[in-house]
């Protein structure tokens, strides 16, 4: 009996233990997420040293993942299954979330620096009043060239692209916005048209544009241009930086047809445990001088209108990549166009691809 007693005793022991040990986890739970922030965010999109220094001055220990598609990070926000406090989705991804209500709105009392963004790009249609988003970096949709491939040939827009002299000559992206949006704006369309009729003559002008085509690829857009195996580019403005870094022939034009201005933004996904944490990384990031930093690693435009006294006059002043108010008056925002319009636009462009071979 007493030996059972005993045996009793030790398994009340050890349940009494096992409660105080996850009574202790659970208490410390909360507390945990307020030092620790979980970022998403695109691959190499952000200076190493500006999480640390956050890491410094505010004593959060960051946990930084990275994602390859706005698709892939949505889907993985929708599921919930990850803590993520801070995500960085493109315009039409923040509309698309919004919608989902995959997003906290942001406290504008909390981030004392959002004062420095410049006010062409706030307010915009993907997100009225910035009330989910905060811009983090924009671009262009533009064309990269190489003028001594081409006979000291100059491009100046869409169009230019048709020349018959310009046979096995270009790269094209694989996107499917990017293209039909591309043909559209040399159609002078709306990039964001859904009109049947426009979106055909764009697909049949597109075809026409096929013997000039020498590849329809991805991210080795850049090794092939900087290699000089083409002499021409559609590409995003901050690869066309990177790749004009490595091959100072080529040179980078937003197409005087008009095109795509895109942002990325910083946003509290819904998952967010630490949302004072994502609001002191928010803020930190719209310091101008750390955006200046930032923007200086990675290659892409700032927003931040105050970050610009801050880098060098040759980056801040290049008009290619930090265009003037005439320019951006003529670029468009990509809208989402909901999943049947954006199904007829890949259909097309799929269509075009299987006519390019």
């Amino acid at each position: 009996m007493k030996q059972l007693i005993r045996v009793f005793m030790v398994i009340i022991m050890i349940a009494l233990a096992l409660q105080y040990t996850a009574h202790r986890l659970n208490s410390t739970k909360g507390s945990a997420s307020g030092n620790t922030l979980t970022i998403y965010n695109w691959g190499d999109y952000i200076d190493p040293a500006l999480i640390k220094k956050f890491e410094k001055e505010t004593g959060i220990h960051v946990i930084y993942q990275t994602f390859d598609s706005n698709e892939a990070m949505m889907t993985k926000i929708s599921q919930g299954g990850t803590t993520f406090d801070v995500a960085v989705p493109s315009e039409y991804a923040v509309d698309k979330m919004k919608k989902e209500h995959l997003l906290i709105p942001i406290d504008h009392k909390k981030l004392s620096n959002l004062k420095y963004i410049d006010s062409r790009f706030m307010n915009l249609s993907f997100d009225p009043h910035n009330k989910y988003s905060v811009p983090y970096f924009w671009g262009t949709v533009g064309i990269v060239y190489n003028s001594s491939m081409l006979h000291g040939k100059k491009i100046t827009g869409w169009n230019d692209l048709w020349d018959k002299d310009l046979k096995n000559e270009i790269l094209l992206v694989d996107g499917a916005r990017e293209e039909i949006g591309m043909s559209l704006n040399s159609l002078h369309y709306s990039l964001n048209d859904t009109n049947e009729k426009h979106l055909e003559q764009a697909k049949v002008k597109l075809d026409r544009l096929t013997p000039n085509v020498k590849a329809i690829v991805g991210d080795e857009i850049k090794m092939l241009l900087a290699n000089e195996e083409a002499a021409i580019g559609v590409v995003w403005s901050g690869d066309a930086a990177e790749i004009m870094s490595e091959n100072d022939k080529l040179n980078y034009v937003v197409p005087k047809e008009g095109s795509n201005l895109w942002f990325d933004n910083i946003v509290i996904p819904k998952t967010a445990k630490n949302v004072e944490g994502a609001h002191k990384f928010i803020n930190f990031m719209l310091d101008p001088k750390n955006a200046a930093q930032n923007a200086e690693y990675v290659g892409y435009s700032t927003p931040n209108k105050k970050a610009l006294t801050y880098l060098p006059t040759s980056i801040s002043e290049d008009k290619r990549f930090y265009p003037d108010s005439s320019m951006t008056k003529k670029l468009e925002v990509y809208k989402n166009l909901g999943k049947k319009n954006l199904a007829r636009y890949n259909e097309l462009f799929l269509e075009f691809k299987m006519h390019k071979q």
